[in-house]
């Protein structure tokens, strides 16, 4: 776990009021002591979580676990009869055989995907609903972004790059939970955003290795808060991660988008280009919203 954190030289200055000093100072101390933990997280996920990490796990302790909870396992059954995983129309009603078409991967998502959604409805967290709100939609944005372009675009797991673009956004969330413990803070937005922009990239790692997110997932998230520089080879998860925020961000301004996609790096290495995007749009309507269903929206 991550050894205290300064904020930067160059940014101290800007942190001038004692709240958001101390806002600072509980995010490094919650980092050091490795108690990073978003409040009012279902124990049901934890449960998911902790059962995923064991190699060994056999799919009928995954189904036992799972089916305790049953709006999870109900996500888990309409998955796997979805267009994305189902495309024969061959339905299955067990929830052991759903999570075998799914695949342990993918239940991963959808469980935490069920966690976060699961948030927005905290009693504790009820100051900040709107907020989390929308955080939400633009992670299912991103996600299913993601999901797509990796299908037809990239050497990576389209699984992993849906639950990138589902956490991608983790940092913020977990720092607007712990601002509520500073309420004045909201009289000092640009205070508060210069914490968000130095601490993010820190709580995201946090969060993402305690829940035992793959390597490739945690790195690609990361590599968002760095400057994006162009680089040879295949386009992986960075680059499909990159992109599936870029368009996400710039879907309501057409033309923004068209110059972004036409300058970005990771959508040259990928192949995205406004005509190839807006091909990919018409194409993927359904795919969309069967996953945009399956996550609740």
């Amino acid at each position: 776990m991550p050894n205290p954190i300064a904020l930067p030289a160059s940014r101290t200055s800007a942190v001038h009021d004692a709240l958001a000093m101390s806002l600072a100072q509980s995010l490094a101390q919650e980092l050091a002591s490795g108690k990073v933990e978003l409040p009012g997280f279902p124990n049901v996920a934890a449960q998911v979580q902790r059962v995923l990490a064991d190699e060994d796990v056999t799919p009928l302790r995954v189904v036992r676990v799972i089916g305790a909870e049953p709006v999870l396992a109900g996500r888990v059954l309409q998955c796997a009869n979805s267009v994305i995983f189902n495309p024969g129309a061959v339905a299955v009603s067990g929830l052991r055989a759903a999570v075998a078409r799914v695949g342990l991967d993918f239940v991963r998502t959808l469980t935490i995907s069920f966690a976060v959604n699961q948030l927005k409805s905290a009693p504790t967290l009820r100051a900040i609903a709107p907020q989390l709100d929308a955080l939400w939609l633009r992670s299912v944005s991103v996600s299913t972004l993601c999901f797509i372009i990796a299908r037809r675009f990239a050497r990576a797991s389209a699984d992993a790059a849906f639950l990138a673009g589902l956490l991608h956004g983790i940092g913020a969330l977990y720092i607007q939970t712990r601002a509520l413990d500073h309420p004045e803070l909201r009289a000092r937005p640009e205070s508060y955003a210069l914490i968000e922009r130095t601490w993010e990239a820190h709580i995201a790692r946090a969060l993402l290795e305690s829940w035992k997110v793959s390597d490739d997932i945690v790195d690609a998230v990361g590599a968002l808060y760095r400057v994006e520089r162009a680089t040879t080879g295949p386009a992986g998860l960075r680059e499909v991660l990159r992109a599936g925020v870029l368009i996400a961000g710039l879907q309501s301004s057409p033309h923004e988008l068209q110059l972004a996609l036409a300058s970005s790096h990771a959508c040259a290495q990928l192949g995205l280009t406004p005509a190839v995007h807006e091909s990919l749009v018409r194409e993927s309507t359904a795919e969309v919203a069967a996953l945009r269903s399956v996550l609740g929206c």
